[in-house]
């Protein structure tokens, strides 16, 4: 008997030992799964914050770009016209070519441009802005370039390559020069883009231009420039240098190579540095060339910030609940064995009455659990409508972003012309037409503020508020976003608003999202019209306002008209049906309707109530 005794001690001492081991190794694999879970998630997000930066930067810079490129286009068109410039070709005057020089001369240092040179029907250059510089261009032969070549043939041409004189990469723009039809000589302006590269080298991104075979035209950093970011073929290579076009160089491979993790982000090694580093590159072609821009991103600091403080929030997270389950846990077990002893105590007198507590116990928590998995459910429905007001408020963003980034464009290349001149008056002392252009350029600033502003305010993702709202400034600013796309397809808007001070009863962004909507659904039914005409008219009453939508387009088929508002029905091939469904929800949130009928087209009729005078 004493012998069992004491062999069953060692099992029942080791039991405690075990079960604390296991409690050890599991809390050590919950710390370590959140410390994974938290790494990745920081750094996807880093990289997904870094990518949203880059592309910014890239759509900057392509235009800033595009715009001096097209800044330098139109100078060699208006100097191929210039009387002078011919007379120069035809006579060989020499005081007419001296006169042109340093007209030139004065052109290029004005425009802040690389060279302007002019060169005869047989390739020899007789005017050049540089003509007094140890690099001058007179009487150099360029007969063989191809920038020559081509724009003696076909009236104009643009060539990137490396200055055999000036030793200096530029893009030549070159136009010829006719006398009665007859081609006399060429007129070329050289852009270069140093000051562009100096600027570009202030930020931390490095940025590079390719052209179409994959070649570094323009670069802040000066070890990228004539190398390629894809292979180029030997025998291509080979002409290219045989050609002079980049000089002696080697045209050799970039180290620029995808990661295994994420083919977007790059691992490169930069000139003078011992390591490679980790880049997101963001590329956008640039309008009107063959050229792609590329600016790449550094990662590390982002990514490895991010998971740093993820992985220590998740850690203090992870000790925090284990250590409050563990409390618990003990806790409830005091309580238990308390609970224990006085039941045994009251077995008797309480056996009925547990019984009959039990059940209602059961009953009651079993309806506090539906009313809050009704609760819950509500929560998930009004948070799911909000995602999907803000998701369709984004892909219309999407749709009409070429538009809105045109209409800036305009103004931005408008203000950039204007403070050029402003400086040409200034520095000859006109100081009124400089006031005017100073003037112009704070018009223009203002209508940059007033479309960006509109941009920011509809893509801004808020709750649903309802509050008194003008009917003209919820058109108007619908209508702001889409006004370039209108334009672009041709089709004519008419808004007649009976009283468009009115006031309704709505939240401002959601209804200018019900307009976008509706406008750009019928611009799309009229993509194929000449004739394409879409009309905003209100009705206005005691108690609410009337507003319909109407084109004169083919109008929706019967068997769509009356499923239009379910989910999922659409008749675009890549639309999700969901646009009319959440303007629908919109208007009745807002305690109007909106319904649809064919009419010559079709017509989207929207009832609003009306906001009392009171409340306004």
């Amino acid at each position: 008997m004493d012998a069992s005794l004491s062999e069953g001690r060692p099992v029942t001492r080791r039991r405690p030992v075990l079960m604390a081991a296991g409690v050890v190794v599991a809390v050590a694999v919950i710390l370590l799964g959140l410390d994974r879970a938290a790494d990745y998630a920081a750094r996807r997000w880093a990289l997904a914050q870094v990518e949203a930066s880059a592309a910014t930067a890239a759509a900057l810079r392509v235009a800033v770009l595009r715009s001096e490129i097209e800044k330098q286009r139109s100078l060699p068109f208006a100097l191929a016209q210039d009387p002078d410039v011919r007379r120069a070709l035809e006579t060989g005057n020499a005081a007419r070519i001296d006169a042109l020089n340093k007209r030139f001369e004065q052109l290029a240092a004005g425009t802040r441009t690389g060279v302007i040179y002019l060169i005869d029907a047989d390739g020899h250059t007789i005017v050049a802005s540089n003509y007094r510089t140890p690099e001058s261009f007179l009487n150099s032969d360029y007969g063989f370039r191809p920038y020559f070549r081509l724009a003696l043939a076909q009236g104009r041409a643009e060539h990137f390559a490396f200055g055999t004189v000036s030793r200096r990469p530029g893009l030549y723009l070159a136009q010829r020069v006719e006398a009665d039809g007859v081609p006399i000589g060429v007129l070329v302006l050289k852009a270069e883009f140093d000051a562009l590269e100096d600027e570009w080298r202030r930020f931390p991104e490095p940025t590079f231009v390719t052209d179409a075979r994959h070649i570094v035209l323009i670069s802040s950093v000066p070890g990228f420039r004539f190398r390629t970011t894809q292979p180029l073929d030997p025998v291509e290579r080979e002409a290219i240098r045989e050609s002079l076009q980049f000089g002696d160089a080697p045209l050799d491979l970039l180290d620029l190579d995808p990661t295994a993790a994420d083919p977007a982000v790059k691992r490169v090694r930069l000139p003078g540095q011992a390591k490679r580093e980790d880049f997101l590159e963001s590329s956008l072609l640039v309008p009107t060339t063959d050229w792609s821009l590329s600016v790449l991103a550094p990662t590390a600091a982002t990514t490895n910030l991010a998971a740093t403080a993820a992985r220590t929030s998740a850690a203090l997270l992870g000790v925090v609940a284990i250590g409050s389950a563990g409390l618990w846990r003990t806790r409830r077990r005091r309580r238990a064995r308390a609970e224990a002893r006085e039941a045994e105590a009251r077995r008797e007198l309480e056996a009925r009455v547990a019984d009959r507590t039990a059940e209602l116990s059961a009953a009651n928590a079993q309806l506090r659990t539906e009313m809050e998995e009704r609760r819950r459910a509500r929560l998930a429905i009004d948070a799911l409508q909000d995602e999907l007001v803000q998701a369709s408020k984004l892909a219309v963003l999407g749709q009409i972003a070429a538009g809105v980034a045109h209409e800036v464009n305009q103004p931005v290349a408008a203000i950039r012309t204007f403070a050029e001149n402003s400086r040409t008056f200034l520095a000859q002392g006109q100081t009124g037409p400089a006031v005017e252009n100073l003037e112009t350029i704070a018009m223009l600033t203002e209508r940059i503020g007033a479309i960006t502003g509109e941009l920011r305010a509809f893509a801004r993702k808020s709750a649903a508020r309802l509050e008194p709202v003008g009917l003209g400034t919820v058109v108007d600013g619908a209508l702001l976003l889409l006004r370039y796309r209108l334009l672009q397809n041709d089709i004519t808007l008419s808004v007649a608003l009976d009283v468009p001070e009115v006031q309704v009863t709505g939240d401002r962004v959601r209804l200018e999202q019900v307009f976008v909507n509706l406008i750009q659904n019928a611009a799309e039914a009229l993509d194929t019209r000449r004739d394409g005409a879409i009309r905003i008219a209100s009705a206005t009453g005691a108690d609410k306002v009337v507003v319909t939508v109407a084109d004169n387009g083919p109008g929706l088929p019967p068997e769509v008209l009356g499923a239009l508002f379910l989910p999922f029905t659409t008749t675009k091939p890549q639309g999700l049906g969901l646009g009319l469904v959440i303007s629908k929800d919109i208007i009745s949130e807002s305690g109007g309707t909106l319904a649809v009928a064919n009419a010559g087209g079709a017509v989207f009729t929207i009832t609003l109530p009306r906001a009392s005078e009171a409340t306004s």
